[in-house]
């Protein structure tokens, strides 16, 4: 007969325990919900701990926010790592931006946490946050594939970022069906790849005169 689980009573878990479970929980509830969805009352009750234990290890929900999104941005990162990183016919940029794509759309209460909340924009240069966001910047502009010419790489990654959050936020609200187009939401992300692409071509030869 396989062991009954039990659930830890309040207040057992090892030291550093109850971070990652909050941390963990709280990306499960954005998962859902999104952001708002995140409460440290709510998790405390989730985890059966009681209401102060979460706050020995964050000051406040906007702590907690940082940390979960800083989580969220090292799950995206890894699997783009592994998109950018696999034997493919598709160029690194193609399987960046379509895994992004099927990322904003199939975990969007993720994604919201990540890139339509004020909790990136808060986060100190050099924290656990920036880093893992700016490492998401830097798995891009490796999916370039293209030298480095001044900042012309870091620019143009910055345009197609923006397109594909355009792209996600437009879909996930059903505002961007591609039926007036007559194109689907991965063809139209397959556009912004190959114009992004010809466009740093034409820019890198200017550049080098």
């Amino acid at each position: 007969m396989p062991p009954r689980l039990v659930r830890k009573p309040p207040d057992t878990y090892h030291h550093g325990d109850l971070r990652d479970a909050l941390v963990q929980a709280a990306l499960q509830d954005a998962e859902q919900g999104g952001p708002e969805a995140i409460s440290l009352k709510a998790l405390a009750k989730k985890l059966g701990v009681s209401q102060p234990a979460p706050y020995r290890h964050f000051a406040d929900r906007e702590a907690l926010l940082e940390a979960v999104t800083a989580e969220a941005f090292r799950q995206f990162n890894a699997l783009m790592r592994e998109s950018i990183g696999s034997p493919s016919k598709q160029s690194k940029l193609s399987r960046f931006a379509q895994a992004t794509l099927a990322f904003g759309l199939r975990r969007n209460g993720i994604y919201r946490l990540m890139f339509a909340s004020r909790t990136m924009a808060c986060a100190a240069k050099g924290s656990e946050l920036h880093n893992a966001a700016m490492e998401s910047l830097a798995l891009l502009v490796e999916a370039l594939e293209a030298p480095a010419v001044g900042v012309l790489r870091e620019r143009q990654a910055l345009k197609i970022w923006a397109s594909l959050h355009g792209v996600v936020m437009l879909a996930e609200q059903g505002l961007l069906t591609g039926q007036v187009a007559q194109t689907s939401v991965e063809e139209l992300v397959e556009d912004i790849v190959r114009e992004s692409k010809l466009a740093l071509s034409v820019a890198i030869k200017e550049a080098g005169g």
